[in-house]
Order: structure tokens, then C-alpha cells, then sequence
């Protein structure tokens, strides 16, 4: 009896405990000591955390661009989580390198800002929200006078979006189609769409309110407005729908 009394004090007090050495441990953690502009001078960092950022980069494309991914992902945001994958294993890093070279009290600085930000701003899209994370780690770094992580992290960042938006993402709404013929009608506008270059990631027929939804990917940024005219001029007009789009 007196073991089980024991046992329900030791787990009633171990939160606390615990609670109270993670406490101290970051309040007795050293703030980082701002390197100025003589951090360029370390090489043998900004070498390793370059290639750090292109490892999580790596790595996260692995997973963002799974088989099993592509064969099961028939949403728009399914689909553009590519991208988040990839932005937040490079998040990750950046966090990673500030906590090992610059201590565990920036680590903790870091999430709570993610953790502000993810929760607390409202965009357009979660890989928005990606970049707004990583923008202000960027300019965390700069007001930690750490300018020679800020500007290797900026560069990094900037040559990954161009990457990551080599292709843009488009949602093509056909509506309105006629139920008599409905089948026909959509393959109507998949041929259309097929040659304007465009890959066709995902397409969802929806009979009974003669719509059908087409995602795809393309080269263009402009390339719904392209498809739009396209659709109005190359699909017979028995087998026309009203055409929208939106650009993910």
C-alpha cells in the first residue's frame, strides 16, 4: 500500500519536477553571443550549414515526393504539401543549426515564434505560412547580430523557391456540362488541356451537377488564363462548360 502512495506522489510531482529543471535550464542556458559581421570569417560553419539546409532539402523532397504520394493525393492542398514538406524540413534545419552552434534557449525562441505564427496568422495557404516562418527566422538571425546566418539562409531560401516554383499548380472548374453527353464533353476539355503542355495531376467528374474539376501543373504562371481562351475556342459549343480557374 505505501509503494502505491509512493508511486501516485513520484507521478504527481514529476511534471513539476520536470517543468522546473527545463525551466532552469534555459534560463541558465547562455543567449547567444552575436558574431557580427567576423562570422563570415568561419568557413568551416557556413560550409556546414550550407550543406545541412541541402540535406533537410533533400530529404524532404524523399518524402514530399513519395510514389504512394503522388498515386493517393486527388486534392489541391494534397497536392501543393510538396512544397510545404520541403520549406519545413528546411525550417527544421535552420533550427537545428542555431540550437547547436548558438544554444537551447534560441531553439526555444524559434518554435515559440513558429508556433505564434502558424496558430495565430491567418493566409492563403500553408505554404504561405512556410515562408512567413522562414522570413522570420531570417530576420531573427539578423537581430541576433548573426548577419552571416541571415544572409546564407536568405540565399538558400531563395534559390529553393525557385525550385519549388518552377511549376505552378492550377485548378480548372468546368461547369455546366450537358448531362446527355457528359462524358464526352470532359474528355472534350481534357484533350484541350493536354495540348497546351500542361500535366494533369488530378481530375474529378462530377455527373450529377455536369462539373468537372481538372488540377494541373504547367510552366506558365499565366497558363489559366491560356486554358481559359483555349477551352472558349477549341471545345464544340454542344459540348461546352463555363470555364474558372485559380492558381494554388
Amino acid at each position: 500500500m505505501k509503494l502505491k502512495w509512493l508511486v501516485l506522489l513520484v507521478a504527481c510531482l514529476a511534471p513539476q519536477v520536470l517543468a522546473q529543471d527545463v525551466g532552469d535550464m534555459i534560463l541558465h542556458t547562455p543567449g547567444p553571443r552575436g558574431e557580427g559581421w567576423q562570422g563570415f570569417q568561419d568557413l568551416g560553419f557556413l560550409i556546414n550549414a550550407a550543406a545541412n539546409l541541402l540535406l533537410a532539402a533533400v530529404l524532404g523532397a524523399t518524402i514530399a515526393y513519395h510514389p504512394r504520394h503522388a498515386q493517393t493525393a486527388d486534392t489541391f492542398e494534397e497536392i501543393e504539401a510538396t512544397q510545404i514538406y520541403i520549406m519545413y524540413a528546411v525550417i527544421g534545419s535552420i533550427t537545428g543549426i542555431l540550437v547547436v552552434q548558438y544554444g537551447m534557449a534560441v531553439g526555444f525562441v524559434l518554435f515559440g515564434i513558429g508556433a505564434l505564427i502558424r496558430f495565430r496568422t491567418v493566409l492563403r495557404s500553408a505554404n504561405l505560412t512556410g515562408r512567413l516562418i522562414f522570413v522570420t527566422l531570417i530576420g531573427l538571425s539578423a537581430g541576433l547580430d548573426l548577419p552571416h546566418v541571415a544572409i546564407l539562409v536568405t540565399l538558400f531560401g531563395f534559390v529553393l523557391i525557385f525550385f519549388l516554383d518552377a511549376r505552378f499548380t492550377f485548378r480548372i472548374f468546368v461547369r455546366g456540362l450537358p448531362h446527355d453527353c457528359f462524358n464526352q464533353a470532359a474528355r472534350a476539355h481534357r484533350d484541350v488541356i493536354e495540348r497546351e503542355d500542361c500535366r494533369i495531376i488530378s481530375e474529378k467528374k462530377d455527373p450529377d451537377r455536369g462539373r468537372v474539376t481538372f488540377i494541373i501543373r504547367s510552366a506558365q504562371v499565366n497558363a489559366g488564363k491560356i486554358l481559359e481562351a483555349s477551352l472558349q475556342n477549341e471545345v464544340e459549343p454542344s459540348l461546352m462548360g463555363s470555364v474558372d480557374w485559380e492558381i494554388g
